[in-house]
């Protein structure tokens, strides 16, 4: 059947759900332009995207596309030919498709979701790349006086 962990408990979901509820639990919260496209627990940069929820933007791990099967449901994004990501939610992929994952599920600073070997190590590269780039050590380094 799937994920069913985002999914209204009725036959339909009421009126009242919005685009804002709906992309909230699709994890599109990213700040939207002029802002950086960068992650807010991590400062790592990402691959912003539009969604099909109004003002609502999704970070997707940059430069990573994988076979679509191998990741769990409603964590595979696509690219359409307009540039927004869409959620495939439940659907099941074609033979062969390929996906984008969110950021969210990689970042070292956030909740692991450890649903395929790859990710726990996908997840400590970001951790050395965030100490790269943001934590330089201060031996050797020559003074600046």
């Amino acid at each position: 059947m799937g994920d069913t962990e985002n999914t209204w408990p009725g036959p339909d979901p009421p009126d009242h759900i919005s685009d804002d509820f709906q992309a909230l639990l699709e994890g599109a919260t990213a700040p939207g332009p002029p802002e950086p496209p960068d992650c807010p627990f991590c400062d790592l940069p990402q691959d912003r995207y539009a969604t099909g929820y109004a003002g609502h933007w999704i970070l997707l791990e940059p430069r990573i596309l994988v076979p679509a099967h191998t990741v769990p449901p409603r964590r595979r994004w696509v690219i359409t030919s307009t540039g927004t990501a869409l959620n495939l939610w439940d659907a099941e992929p074609l033979p062969g498709a390929r996906c984008r994952i969110p950021h969210r599920i990689a970042c070292p600073y956030l909740a692991r979701e450890d649903h395929w070997p790859w990710m726990t190590a996908l997840r400590e590269h970001n951790r050395r790349r965030m100490q790269r780039l943001f934590e330089l050590p201060d031996e050797g380094l020559p003074d600046a006086g």
